[in-house]
């Protein structure tokens, strides 16, 4: 890693604030419809998001843009799906991050549920790490890093972001 000059980016921050921050602005967007993740195996990844996670699988159907893959969709609450693909017949290497690639998803959870799924992945032997005692880090089983939260939507340790 490079030596970074923390006071200058302390100071760009301020002025992207100053410039750009916009409390209570109003979104031209409903909602998130969706986010996909690739998927090397649907019932290996349907039985972790559902089993450990408690995320329902809502739909599966062909995926329109690539035949015999597909395209299937998980319930994340509050009118939010988590989708997936599987493309067979491709070779797609293991999840890497990359620049406007996927560094993490975070999905909110009650502070009961979060640490009844901390428990599930404790039990399910999936290794993550806490962070502020509100934040779980883990990877799925294709590597994507996923955050479960206890702070409530558009909050984030106590701080408002929405």
């Amino acid at each position: 890693m490079t030596d970074i000059d923390l006071p200058a980016i302390e100071a760009e921050r301020d002025r992207i604030r100053t410039t750009y921050l916009t409390p209570g602005g109003k979104s031209s967007a409903r909602g998130l419809h969706h986010t996909a993740l690739l998927s090397a195996d649907v019932e290996r990844t349907v039985k972790f998001y559902q089993e450990v996670l408690g995320f329902p699988l809502t739909e599966i159907i062909e995926n329109r843009d690539y035949q015999g893959s597909n395209h299937f969709f998980f319930d994340i609450g509050n009118g939010n799906l988590l989708a997936f693909f599987d493309f067979p017949g491709l070779d797609l290497g293991p999840y890497a991050e990359v620049l406007g690639g996927l560094h993490h998803l975070a999905i909110s959870v009650e502070p009961a549920q979060w640490e009844r799924l901390k428990h599930n992945l404790d039990e399910a032997g999936v290794e993550y790490m806490e962070e502020s005692g509100t934040s779980i880090y883990f990877r799925d089983p294709d590597g994507a890093r996923i955050e479960l939260i206890a702070d409530p939507l558009g909050e984030m340790y106590g701080l408002k972001v929405l």
